[in-house]
């Protein structure tokens, strides 16, 4: 039998969405939501890269929704998180909660940073 270590953090999986909501561990947040070790709380969005950076080192991946279809992050904005040293991978918000689920659930270092649909 193999035995993995669990560690244990505030990060919550999303329960739903829907025009301008996020429910995340039950819980209904307005607006921008940012999800992951260090628990769930709105985000002011694309312009709030510093909430984003003060993943590094936290996490080795944050899914981006950028709404209901996939859009470029502002060039500035990449280049930041770039040299954070974070993964960042841009999809719709549907795909980007989905993915943070399906990862959530194996255990891994990530984090969902999502604009509402």
């Amino acid at each position: 039998m193999r035995l993995n270590e669990i560690v244990f953090t505030d990060a919550k999986p999303v329960d739903g969405y829907g025009p301008g909501f996020f429910r995340i561990g039950g819980q209904v947040l307005q607006g921008a939501v940012i999800a992951g070790p260090q628990g769930t709380q709105t985000w002011a969005g694309l312009e709030d890269a510093e909430t984003l950076l003060g993943l590094a080192g936290k996490v080795d991946v944050i899914f981006l929704g950028t709404g209901a279809e996939v859009a470029h992050l502002p060039d500035d904005l990449r280049t930041a998180i770039d040299e954070a040293g974070l993964g960042v991978e841009t999809m719709s918000s549907p795909a980007a909660c989905r993915t943070y689920n399906v990862l959530l659930s194996e255990g891994r270092r990530i984090a969902l940073a999502v604009l509402p649909v």
